[in-house]
């Protein structure tokens, strides 16, 4: 049975936990997995993916520049690149989060996948890496 595809912002951090060296399969690793599969399409904006390459192309995560471009340039390629639908709602611990959560507005349907969950409203649709392999089934 063919499974519905999910659309998702991914939040960075999400991105960092799947791409650090660890033992066995992580929930971060099956989110990127399900990207790279393309169960999960990202839903991004340009602000997402410029802070993706600022961040993870920063020195002390050590990772790949291929490895990096190589999950960048998939996101965009098979992701949907949206404007931002303003929010209005509460205060956010880190400005630079409220364009995860507006980009996320702008889908109906859409999960905002993060480790961060304290940072952003309490909604439904905001959920933690655990989360979201549930809803995939994995």
């Amino acid at each position: 049975m063919e499974r519905n595809k999910i659309y998702a912002v991914i939040d960075t951090n999400v991105l960092v936990s799947a791409l650090l060296p660890h033992q066995g399969v992580t929930n971060p690793s099956v989110v990127l997995g399900a990207i790279m599969n393309e169960r999960i399409i990202p839903v991004f904006n340009s602000e997402i993916l410029g802070e993706y390459l600022e961040v993870l192309t920063r020195e002390k995560f050590h990772f790949q520049r291929t490895s990096v471009e190589t999950v960048v340039n998939h996101i965009k390629q098979i992701g949907l690149e949206l404007d931002r639908t303003r929010s209005w709602e509460g205060v956010f611990p880190d400005p630079k989060d409220v364009v995860f959560y507006e980009v996320t507005l702008s889908k109906d349907d859409a999960y905002l996948v993060t480790g961060n969950i304290k940072h952003f409203p309490k909604k439904p649709f905001v959920v933690t890496p655990a989360e979201m392999v549930e809803i995939l089934g994995l």
